[in-house]
């Protein structure tokens, strides 16, 4: 199991291996949405130009996610 934690004013997401106080796997800045598509989650990011493209998909079986504001 693996957690994401979606920070909606921060705009980061940060994935941990087992629970919010495990190591994290990853980190990232610049994230406006996390999206459910299909059984899986899709973390979407913000380049400098205001384009958003997909950067990582997590089974939802398999993680867990937070929401923070």
């Amino acid at each position: 199991m693996q957690t994401l934690v979606f920070n909606t004013t921060q705009k980061t997401a940060t994935l941990h291996e087992g629970h919010t106080n495990t190591s994290i796997l990853c980190d990232y800045e610049n994230i406006p949405t996390v999206k459910m598509v299909d059984g899986y989650y899709e973390v979407k990011q913000k380049d400098s130009d205001g384009l958003t493209f997909p950067i990582l998909r997590l089974p939802i079986a398999n993680t867990n996610m937070i929401i923070k504001k």
